[in-house]
C-alpha cells in the first residue's frame, strides 16, 4: 500500500476496518500525515472546500492513554459541517465531544508563535460539538492510525454565539456535555492543554515547520474538553458552555 492507496482506502471506508498499521507496520507519523494530505487533495477534487483545522488529543489524560506527549492535527472541509437542526447522518459509531472554537482574523505561521500571540489573532471564540468516527473497528489504532484517517474527523457544529477572546476567560470557560437529558460530563478550557490558545500556537507552530501556516477566516477546533461519548441513533446530544451558548445535536 502506498499513500494514494491508503487515502482512497480511508475515504472510502463505510464500515470498520482494521487499522492501517497492521498490514503497514513501518507507518510512521510523518507518512500519515502525508496520507492525511493526499485525502485532503482527494476531497478538494471532488469539490469539498478547506475551512480549517482541529486538533486530536489535547487533553493530557488522552496523551498518557496513547502514550504521546503532543496533540495531533487534522483537516476541516465545508463537507462537515452540521447546520444547526440536522440531524447527524449514519456513521459508524461517532461520538461527541465539547470543543471551544476559534475563528481566525489574522495569519499565524510558525515557528515561535505564543499562546499570547496566537489568542491576539482570532476574530471570535464560540462553541462547538465536533462528531468523531474513527473508521477503525473498537477504536483502536496507532497514532499513525489515527493521523491518517484525519483525527477521526466527521462532522462538526458550531453554536450561536461568538464573542471576542478578550470578553472570556478562556481557561475557565465551561462545558457541561448532556445525552438524553442527563449531565454525563463536564470541563473548562483549562483541559485543553492548560488555554485553548496554547493548542492554537501548537498548531501554527506544527504547520511552520510543514511550511503551512493557519489563514484568516479558518476554523479551529481546539480539542475535546471531555471525553467524546457515543451517539446512538434516536439519542439527543447537547454542550451547555458558560457564556457561549448551547448547542444540541440528534443523532
Amino acid at each position: 500500500m502506498n499513500v494514494r492507496e491508503a487515502a482512497a482506502a480511508l475515504l472510502g471506508t463505510t464500515s470498520e476496518r482494521s487499522p492501517l498499521s497492521e498490514d503497514w507496520p513501518e507507518l510512521d507519523v510523518d507518512t500519515a500525515y502525508a496520507i492525511q494530505d493526499e485525502a485532503l487533495r482527494q476531497r478538494r477534487a471532488r469539490g469539498e472546500t478547506l475551512v480549517g483545522l482541529k486538533l486530536g488529543l489535547t487533553s493530557r489524560a488522552k496523551q498518557e492513554r496513547m502514550g504521546i506527549d503532543a496533540p495531533l492535527l487534522a483537516w476541516l472541509t465545508d463537507a462537515m459541517v452540521l447546520p444547526a437542526g440536522v440531524p447527524v447522518p449514519q456513521l459508524i459509531h461517532p461520538r461527541a465531544e465539547p470543543e471551544l472554537v476559534f475563528v481566525l482574523r489574522d495569519r499565524l505561521t510558525g515557528p515561535g508563535v505564543t499562546a499570547a500571540t496566537a489568542l491576539a489573532a482570532v476574530d471570535r471564540v464560540y462553541g462547538g460539538i465536533e462528531i468523531i468516527d474513527s473508521r477503525y473497528a473498537d477504536y483502536r489504532f496507532t497514532l499513525p492510525d489515527a493521523v491518517a484517517d484525519n483525527g477521526s474527523s466527521a462532522y462538526f457544529s458550531v453554536g450561536p454565539v461568538g464573542l471576542p477572546p478578550v470578553a472570556l476567560d478562556l481557561s475557565l470557560e465551561a462545558a457541561l456535555l448532556e445525552v438524553d437529558g442527563q449531565i454525563v460530563d463536564t470541563a473548562t478550557g483549562a483541559a485543553v492543554q492548560g488555554h485553548p490558545a496554547e493548542a492554537l500556537a501548537l498548531a501554527a507552530n506544527a504547520l511552520g515547520a510543514r511550511g503551512l501556516a493557519l489563514e484568516p477566516g479558518w476554523i479551529v477546533l481546539t480539542g475535546g474538553m471531555t471525553d467524546a461519548v457515543p451517539l446512538r441513533r434516536g439519542s439527543r446530544v447537547a454542550a451547555h458552555f458558560s457564556h457561549l451558548g448551547s448547542i444540541t445535536l440528534s443523532g
